[in-house]
């Protein structure tokens, strides 16, 4: 017997345009009366959609959602699904890669700026999503106040899981879509670490993702596989922090820890995720990441630096 689909409540339904394609956004609002702590941009991966990633409901599990979480704690909360996902325009003859999603980003960035007033955006991304986000950050720094990468992968040397999905290249390569199911999802939480996430939270999220997709898009696999490295750290100058769960397996510490050094902006972080593989959000340990991203999206920017970036002030 099948599940009763999925719903979300409490938030504001959007959609903006890039070119033919229709991409939906959703908003929670700050809760009112909570000083105002900025606008955050959650940005999702290559195997769900947004609102299963960011907008979860977990019985007996406070905050699943994070877009809850956060707009406890004053902030303006937006994820949109990236073409080729959830709510988004999925009929285009394309395999919706990595470049593609920063163009989403660039579309629905403007967007929410527009609607909101907001100068600039805090943009929080996860595995495929950490890449569209730092890419997108590349082309546009100007509309981003912070960037936090999570699951993020550079060149990919010594990632078990691309090891692993290289196997299988010719398959992605060879159509613009690959199917997803239930157990697809059980195995992202099993392939690193096994008891790293609670099975009911696992059950939920499959339920979320399976009410909008049962495929998803394979540009995303295809690049991580093939076009590494996508992002030039040299070039990303906006202040970064790096999270890396402790078992998870996309990039090693190595691959991480060279690119966190070339990045030219100090005001940078480095957090390790004692517990995690790579779900983060969905994880046993998910409020210690919320603790790490509201910290370095609060933290008062440096009073003055005399660095590569803007000459001292």
């Amino acid at each position: 017997m099948s599940k009763p689909a999925v719903t979300w409540t409490g938030g504001r339904e959007h959609w903006t345009n890039k070119g033919e394609v229709r991409l939906f956004l959703w908003q929670k609002p700050a809760q009112p009366g909570i000083p105002h702590a900025g606008t955050v941009l959650f940005v999702h991966g290559s195997s769900m959609a947004s609102q299963p990633t960011f907008d979860l409901t977990v019985a007996g599990r406070p905050y699943s959602s994070a877009m809850d979480w956060f707009a406890a704690h004053g902030f303006d909360t937006w994820t949109m699904d990236c073409e080729g996902y959830g709510r988004s325009t999925k009929t285009r003859p394309i395999n919706s890669d990595i470049a593609n999603g920063a163009d989403d980003l660039a579309a629905g960035s403007a967007y929410i700026l527009k609607t909101t007033g907001a100068k600039k955006l805090l943009i929080y991304g996860i595995s495929s999503g950490a890449l569209k986000a730092a890419l997108f950050a590349q082309r546009h720094p100007e509309r981003v106040a912070r960037l936090s990468l999570d699951a993020f992968v550079w060149t990919g040397a010594g990632s078990p899981t691309l090891e692993q999905r290289r196997k299988r290249l010719p398959e992605f390569l060879g159509k613009t879509r690959r199917p997803i199911d239930r157990a697809f999802v059980h195995s992202v939480f099993n392939r690193d670490h096994p008891g790293t996430a609670e099975a009911a939270t696992v059950e939920a999220y499959a339920d979320a993702i399976l009410t909008l997709d049962d495929s998803m898009p394979t540009g995303t696999y295809v690049d991580m596989c093939t076009k590494l490295p996508i992002v030039d750290p040299a070039h990303l100058t906006v202040p970064t922090q790096i999270l890396r769960g402790e078992y998870d397996g996309i990039a090693s510490f190595d691959d991480l820890i060279e690119f966190y050094k070339r990045l030219p902006n100090a005001d940078k972080q480095f957090s390790v995720l004692a517990g995690i593989a790579h779900a983060s959000f969905q994880e046993k340990n998910y409020l210690m990441v919320y603790h790490l991203l509201h910290a370095f999206f609060t933290q008062p920017a440096p009073l003055y630096r005399a660095d590569p970036i803007d000459g001292g002030h």
